[in-house]
C-alpha cells in the first residue's frame, strides 16, 4: 500500500470513528477466522484498534470447528438439526470444553496485541445468560441440552465500559435447573446486540455474506427480501439460524447488522471503518 493510499484509508475512518465513538458493537466471531492464526491476529487487532478510537466491542464467539474436530477424534458424528447442533450429555461436555479454551485463547490474543479482555466462559461467569431447553416446532426432534435464552443481565457491562475492558462470552447458558445449555451464538450475539441497545451487530462467517442462487454477493436485504429468499431455498442450513439472528436485531432496534467474509483480513475495520464494506448489510426497512 503506497502512502497516498494509506492516507485515504485514514482520512475515510475518520468520520466513522466519530460517529460510533461511545458506542456498543457486538461482534460474533466464527468460522475459519478462528482456526487461522493469521486471521485471528487480524481480529484481535481489529477489536483492540476499535476499542482505543473510542468504541465499546463486545466478542460472542462459536466454536464449531473446534468442536467437530473434537467429537471426530472420539468418534462421534456431529449432528445437526435446522442449522443447530444436537448435543446430548456427553457432547455438552465437550461444547464446554472446547469453548472454554476458546475463550481463554481470544483473551490472550487481545491482551497480546495491547487490549484489556475478561474471560466469560466458565460456570460462575456464564450466569449473565438465563437460559431454558430449546424446544422445536416438530415435536419428534428432541435437540439436548440446546437452550434459548430467557434473559441476559448487561449490569456487567458497565464497569467494564469504565474500565476500558472488552468482553469476550461463550455461547453458553445457565437454566433453572442448574444445568448448562449450549446455545447458538449467532442468537446470542443478536440478543446481546438487543440487550445492551448496540449500534451495530457484525456477523463474521465462511462465505462472503448472503449469496444468491448464482453465489454472488447480495449487499443489502430487508425481512420481506430475506423472507422470499429462505421461501425459495435460497437461504437454508448453517445460515438460517444466522441470518434469522441478523433479522431479531434489526427488528429490535439495532441501527445496522452486518454478515460478513472472516477469511478477508480486517474484515472488521473494513466493514466498520470504510465506505465499501465487505459483506451483507441487513436493515428493518
Amino acid at each position: 500500500m503506497t502512502p497516498n493510499e494509506k492516507s485515504k484509508v485514514l482520512s475515510e475512518a475518520l468520520p466513522y470513528i466519530k460517529k460510533f465513538f461511545g458506542k456498543t458493537i457486538v461482534i460474533k466471531f466464527g468460522g475459519n477466522a478462528m482456526v487461522d492464526t493469521k486471521l485471528k491476529q487480524s481480529f484481535a487487532k481489529d477489536v483492540v484498534l476499535l476499542k482505543l478510537v473510542g468504541m465499546n466491542p463486545v466478542v460472542i464467539h462459536g466454536g464449531g470447528p473446534q468442536i467437530n474436530e473434537s467429537l471426530n477424534k472420539l468418534g462421534k458424528k456431529p449432528l445437526f438439526e435446522q442449522g443447530i447442533r444436537v448435543t446430548d450429555e456427553e457432547t455438552m461436555g465437550i461444547v464446554a470444553n472446547v469453548l472454554n479454551d476458546i475463550n481463554k485463547q481470544i483473551v490472550t490474543l487481545i491482551k497480546e496485541n495491547g487490549g484489556e479482555a475478561n474471560s466469560y466462559s466458565n460456570r460462575e461467569a456464564i450466569g449473565i445468560i438465563k437460559a431454558k431447553k430449546l424446544q422445536v416446532q416438530e415435536k419428534s426432534i428432541d435437540l439436548g441440552y440446546v437452550g434459548e435464552i430467557v434473559s441476559i443481565d448487561p449490569s456487567f457491562m458497565k464497569h467494564l465500559t469504565d474500565d476500558g475492558i472488552i468482553p469476550i462470552i461463550a455461547p453458553i447458558g445457565i437454566g433453572s435447573d442448574n444445568k448448562i445449555y449450549n446455545i447458538n451464538a449467532d442468537v446470542v450475539a443478536s440478543k446481546f446486540a438487543e440487550v445492551l441497545n448496540a449500534e451495530k451487530l457484525v456477523l463474521m462467517t465462511n462465505t462472503k455474506g448472503v449469496l444468491d442462487k448464482k453465489n454472488n454477493l447480495i449487499t443489502g436485504l430487508i425481512p420481506k427480501e430475506i423472507k422470499k429468499l429462505i421461501n425459495e431455498g435460497t437461504i437454508s442450513d448453517g445460515m438460517l439460524p444466522k441470518i434469522n439472528s441478523a433479522v431479531h436485531a434489526a427488528k429490535h432496534k439495532v441501527n445496522t447488522v452486518h454478515i460478513i467474509d472472516g477469511r478477508v483480513e480486517h474484515a472488521l475495520l473494513l466493514e466498520i471503518l470504510t465506505d465499501q464494506g465487505v459483506g451483507t448489510l441487513i436493515k428493518d426497512q
